[in-house]
This record gives structure tokens, sequence and C-alpha cells, in this order.
């Protein structure tokens, strides 16, 4: 019998396919008295070839998509397995001790752990505690039973389930295969669901119990228009399901149609739809979509995707291909966006109370400079090959910003000195994702060449509602008038200073935003690379001499982002 469940819109489209479980197991176990130490062994001896069989999988497929760096972890957990004095250890204490191998597994490795955690002067055998804990419950789980999810390892079409995935996961995720994916937890705006969008596939996320309400293998539908999943759909579901997947499907045949067009809306007012992206291979959806520039080029994956702080060379690489690539359309560049939920395990950074309110991005850059100075020189180089436009995160006040342009400016100067080319015309601009920055956009108008608003982070600052948090979902209100008066300031004040203004966040790729952002004046909308033609087909049907005054009343006359979202309906209608 199917079983219906209802979550957050996440991603566009529509899928039905076998549950792939990307929820860790529970290895626990009984301590036993064993008197066949002798099967017991040889029992142990299996898990460890079978986990050895596993990583030579894994490696293979982490070389493939991810590089020969990235797959050298693996060789130190096959090391692991191939060291007598651990895997000797633990036979030992099975024929000594007669216990069972889960109990000799598990006493062993929390030796070995703390042996490596005690050596504080030396970071790399510290690490080695991670790889003994990792390969321990890599074994454990073959002498359980039990599977240890992988995404890497998917080879056939599944919706994945989890409780929540994080930007590693969905990032590993190959759309080939995974057909959609389904989280307990989350908001539209986590970057969970933002990556599902840029890899297009269909999302529902916050449904609280999928992860208890599925098991692998079963089939379940997903429909990220409208936030239903359906658990073992009958016939007559998946019929529905599927007619919908090609309705979708016939909506984008017909968008696909504008990929060459230019941005215009109905009364013949120009404007920039533009795409966000996190690695220089997301371009191809860029392409596909005929986005006119990129608007934000999240350079945090580079940090985040590597074993180690990026190189200047390797930092250089990446940008001149999304330079080279695009050019001659612009690309607005985000400096390191660390923290909040975006941790480098290389990078540890102090435990917070409020990590999205603490110690990140700009504040990082600043305070770690050395990191900041390479990324600059990295970019600079990497200017004379398009159009570059670089963009300052998390910035509160006008002298974090004039701090940011010094050290800048610094970097050029030396680069300039030393004979390298640099383009002369980049521009240097900020996000307006604090309300205090919003706030005061007048001031800071009157020295950034530009300004990008981030939605996801200036609506959750502006509500004090944790984006991520599903219990506090209904204050994600990007059409609240409190957060429509920070936008129309900030627009008003870049304008007049002669300045552009741009957007970001998930917010620039809303059908009912849109329309208010046309009637305040917004110049740029940046957003997921499947939703740029989407846009682009909205905008032709609007005019902006209507959404003006659309957008007068949202703003003076409405009270609530229900009014709003009501206002946009009844004015826009099915357009």
């Amino acid at each position: 019998m199917s079983k219906e469940l209802k979550g957050i819109a996440a991603s566009d489209g529509v899928a039905v396919a076998k549950a792939y479980m990307l929820v860790e197991p529970d290895l626990s176990f009984t301590k036993k008295a064993i008197d066949d130490t002798d099967t017991e062994v040889s029992r142990f001896k299996k898990a460890v070839a079978d986990s050895n069989d596993d990583l030579q999988v894994v490696r293979a497929k982490a070389k493939e998509s991810l590089g020969e760096e990235e797959a050298q972890v693996f060789d130190a957990h096959m090391m692991i397995l191939a060291d007598p004095e651990f895997t000797g250890a633990i036979e030992t204490k099975i024929s000594d001790e007669k216990v069972n191998a889960e109990q000799a597994l598990s006493d062993v490795s929390q030796t070995f752990i703390a042996t490596f955690e005690a050596m504080t002067d030396n970071a790399y055998m510290q690490e080695r505690a991670g790889d003994v804990r990792d390969v321990t419950k890599r074994v454990m789980s073959h002498l359980l039973g039990k599977k240890l999810p992988n995404p890497a390892l998917i080879n056939e079409e599944v919706v994945v389930v989890a409780h929540d995935l994080t930007p590693s996961d969905t990032a590993q995720l190959n759309k080939k295969f995974v057909k959609g994916f389904v989280t307990d937890i989350g908001g539209r705006t986590a970057h969970s669901a933002i990556m599902a969008r840029s890899l297009e596939i269909p999302a529902v996320v916050g449904t609280d119990s999928v992860t208890t309400s599925v098991k692998d293998g079963q089939l379940i539908a997903v429909d990220g228009l409208t936030g239903e999943v359906v658990v073992d759909p009958s016939e007559e579901q998946q019929a529905d399901f599927n007619k919908q997947a090609k309705t979708f499907a016939d909506e984008k045949a017909e968008w696909a149609k504008l990929k060459t067009s230019p941005s215009v809306t109905a009364d013949g007012k120009h404007f920039t739809v533009a795409a966000n992206i996190g690695t220089p291979k997301d371009l191809d959806g860029v392409l596909d979509n005929g986005a006119e520039a990129v608007g934000l080029y999240r350079t945090e994956f580079l940090y985040m995707d590597s074993s180690e702080l990026p190189s200047e060379d390797d930092q250089f690489e990446a940008y001149k291909k999304v330079l080279e690539t695009m050019n001659p359309k612009p690309v607005v560049v985000r400096t390191m966006d660390i923290g909040g939920d975006k941790k480098l395990p290389y990078m540890p950074l102090p435990e917070e109370m409020n990590p999205f309110l603490g110690y990140r991005a700009i504040r990082i850059s600043l305070d770690r400079q050395e990191i900041f100075r390479t990324q600059l020189r990295a970019l600079l180089r990497a200017s004379e090959f398009g159009k570059l436009r670089i963009m300052f995160p998390m910035i509160a006040t006008i002298q974090e910003f004039e701090a940011a342009k010094k050290v800048f400016t610094e970097e050029k100067d030396k680069l300039v000195a030393d004979g390298v080319k640099v383009a002369d015309d980049i521009q240097l601009g900020i996000m307006i994702e604090i309300p205090a920055a919003a706030v005061l956009a007048d001031q800071f108008a009157k020295h950034v060449d530009f300004f990008s608003i981030g939605t996801n982070d200036l609506i959750q600052y502006s509500m004090a509602a944790d984006r991520g948090n599903d219990r506090v979902s209904y204050l994600y209100q990007p059409y609240n008038p409190s957060i429509l008066r920070l936008v129309k300031h900030t627009i008003d004040s870049a304008h007049k200073e002669g300045k552009w203004v741009g957007m970001c966040g998930e917010a620039a790729g809303d059908p009912i935003m849109v329309p208010l952002l046309l009637g305040l004046g917004l110049d740029e909308y940046s957003m997921s690379a499947t939703s740029v033609l989407k846009v682009r087909s909205l905008m032709k049907k609007l005019s902006t001499a209507d959404m003006q005054v659309m957008a007068e009343k949202a703003v003076n006359e409405s009270i609530s982002n229900d009014d709003n979202k009501a206002l946009v309906e009844k004015t826009v209608g099915n357009k």
C-alpha cells in the first residue's frame, strides 16, 4: 500500500525509481565469548578482504570523478588493512581473549586512534586517526552484514533518500543514475537543494520522516515541483507522475527555444539573466541554458573539493577556464565563503554557538590574509582572459570593504610591478546579505562598483530564522514587505550612484519574485542554470510598467508575505 509524504519542493522535476538509502547503518554489536576462534579469525579476514575490494572500487570511482590526488586518501585506508600490526593485533585478541571479531576490532582500533590523536606535535599522524575510524567502520559493516552507503558507487537509476545531504555528498551524485533525492530535513535554500538545481535533479526536502518511511530498494516517486513524495506508488500513481514528468519536459522544450534570445520584457526592456556556478564543470549547464553571464561563482568549492588549501596556480587555472569560456560575458567571482555549514577538514575553525553569525567568509579572509592574497593573485592573473568582477561576501561595514579593497590593490600593484598582465577594468562589489549593509546601501554605493543581493542569507538574518531548519521554514519569506523594502532601498541607492545591482540568491529565479524584482528595477538576475530559460520565458510576458505599479503596492501597502504572493498571482495570472 502506498504512503504519501509532503515536503518542501526544492528542485524542479519528477522522478520514479528505487530508493537508495544514504543513511549510516546501526553498527552496534554485543560482546560475545567465542569457542571456535579459528573460524572467527577467518570471518574477520573475509571482512578485511571484502573491505579491500570495496576500497579498490571506491578509489577507481574517486579517481574518475575527482582526480588522482583525491583518490589517494583510499590508498591510506588500504595500507591500514594491509598493516599486520593492525590486523595482527585484532586476530591475536580474538585468539587469546576468545572474543568475537566485532569486539576485537573495536578494542584494537580505539587503541590505535588514541595513539594517533596523542601525537599533538605531528599533524600528519593525528590525521591517521580519522583513517582508522573510516577503515574500522567499513570492516565492522561487513562483519555485521550491513551496507555502508556511498553515492559515488551508484550505478543504476535511484532516488537518494537521506536525513540530510552535505555539499560533498551532493557533489558525488551522478545525474545519469540519481534521478532525484528526498531528505528528512532542510529547506529550499540549503546548499544540497541549490546543488540539486545545478545538477537538474528533482529534490524534495524537509519531509521529517522519509528515512523511517522507506526501505532500501523500495519504489519511490518524487515531485520536485509540488513537494509530494509517494512510497510504493500504485500503477495509477506512477502513471500520474510520469504524465507530470512529460508535461514538465514539454515545458522545458519550449523554454529551450529561447536559448539564444535576449532577456527582454513585453515592453522591450532588457535585463541580464545569469547563472550561479560552483565549479568550472557547471559551465556546460550555463552555456546549454543560454545564460548571459555568471552572476555568482562560488569559489569555496575549490577549497572544499581539495585535501589542502588550493595553490595559487590551481586557482588560476580554474578561474581562467571560467573567464575564458564565458568571455566576453561577465563573471562575478565571490571570494572564499567558508564557515557556517561549509567547513574544511584541513582548516579547523573554532567551535561557535552561532557559526552562521561567526567567523566566516570575509572575516576569515581579512584575518587569514595569506589565504586571501593567494586567491586574489590567482584572480588578478586570470583577469586578462575575460570580464572579471570580484565580490566580497558577508560584508557588514564599509571599513571591511575598504580593507578588502586595500589587499586587492596591494596584490595588483605587486603583479603589475613584476610584469604580470592584469585587466584594468575589474569591478569590485559586495554581497548584500547582512541587513546592516542593506540599510546602509546608500553609503556603500559610493564605494563599490556593484551590489549583488544574497537573498538566502538576507532573509535568514532579517527574519531571525535558520534557513536550514524546516521547523521555521515558514519564515523564509522572500515576498515579505520588510525584505522587499531592503531590496528596493539597495537598488535605489545603487542606481542613484550610477551602479548596477544583481541578485544571486535563490529568489532571483522564483517565478513569484521575478515580477516584483522587475518592478523594483533589479538589473541582473542570477540563479541555478536550469531556471534561466524559465525566467526568460516569464519576462517576455511581463510589462515593466505594470510590474512597477504592482511592486509599489507590495512595498508600501502590503503587510505580509502571503498578501504579496497573492498580489503577484492575481496580477500576472498564468503567464
